[in-house]
């Protein structure tokens, strides 16, 4: 990781990473009460651990089959879409100024993620 991923993760941190990271951990302990929610918990977990520090690392999808189509389409009943939706809004916002471009891309990589994480792992640059 270089030196500008640190700064931009630090930045991030706290301008709002720290408490959103702590949103998705709650919301995976949550999901976690029940033996159905439990997959619903892990993918929470995964969201917490990619925005608390998301400079310096990326998405990449992998093959998925029925299992996890079917597991994304309950996760988008279950309420993904308007967390997509929010960071497809905060990303835009964000991207109206050049020195937020950065924040912007984070958060539509976060969208992408939140819209459907089965099938989706997190990766070193």
């Amino acid at each position: 990781m270089g030196l500008l991923s640190f700064i931009g993760n630090i930045i991030w941190v706290i301008f709002g990473g720290l408490l959103t990271s702590i949103e998705w951990i709650t919301a995976g302990l949550i999901m976690c009460i029940t033996i159905i929610g439990i997959p619903f918990g892990i993918q929470c977990f995964k969201l917490a651990s990619f925005v608390i520090w998301p400079f310096g690392r990326d998405i990449r999808r992998e093959k998925t089959g029925v299992g996890k189509l079917i597991l994304n389409i309950l996760w988008i009943f279950i309420g993904s879409w308007y967390i997509a939706l929010s960071h497809l809004l905060i990303g835009i916002f964000f991207c109206i100024t050049i020195i937020g471009i950065p924040f912007g891309m984070q958060h539509f990589k976060l969208g992408g993620l939140a819209f459907a994480p089965f099938g989706a792992y997190i990766v070193e640059k």
